[in-house]
């Protein structure tokens, strides 16, 4: 009997692998972090991340690029034209994915305590991640979940 996790599956058909190409690197998350908080400009997004010039640059543009930001050209008096950087819907969609990464760390990692806690601005409850199946069940962990091949599926031939 095949195990789920022994499908066939190929390593290049992966979402896992196809989305880690785009942002599995630290200082896009840095960046995408600053831009979930407000922070569209590039000086700013330097001196709060401390990111290189080259490397902020390379990382914003490929985000451009990749569709999970967008530059809006703005104008300060008596200075050049520059971009600040939005994130789209793409982009406002990794939103979660940046909250399970921090509230694992702040699990595993801070040992004083969670150094930032999210809450919802309407009522002050602190925001938690759950998973859910479409019919609306609770579920709990991966030992709930059975992976099954999907509409794009490239298996693998025998």
């Amino acid at each position: 009997m095949n195990e789920p996790s022994r499908m066939g599956f190929r390593v290049d058909n992966c979402s896992i692998e196809r989305t880690l190409d785009i942002v599995g690197e630290k200082w896009t998350f840095l960046v995408l972090r600053e831009a979930f908080g407000g922070v569209r400009r590039f000086a700013d997004m330097q001196a709060i991340t401390g990111a290189p010039r080259q490397v902020l640059s390379a990382r914003l543009a490929r985000l451009v690029d990749e569709g999970l930001l967008r530059k809006v050209p703005y104008r300060e008096p008596g200075q050049r034209q520059r971009d600040e950087y939005r994130l789209t819907e793409k982009g406002r969609d990794l939103y979660p994915l940046l909250v399970a990464l921090m509230h694992w760390g702040d699990r595993y990692l801070a040992e004083e305590g969670p150094p930032v806690l999210l809450t919802h601005r309407d009522c002050g409850a602190p925001i938690e991640l759950r998973f859910h199946c479409a019919a609306g069940h609770e579920v709990s962990g991966p030992r709930e979940v059975t992976p099954l091949p999907g509409p794009g599926a490239d298996l693998k031939s025998a």
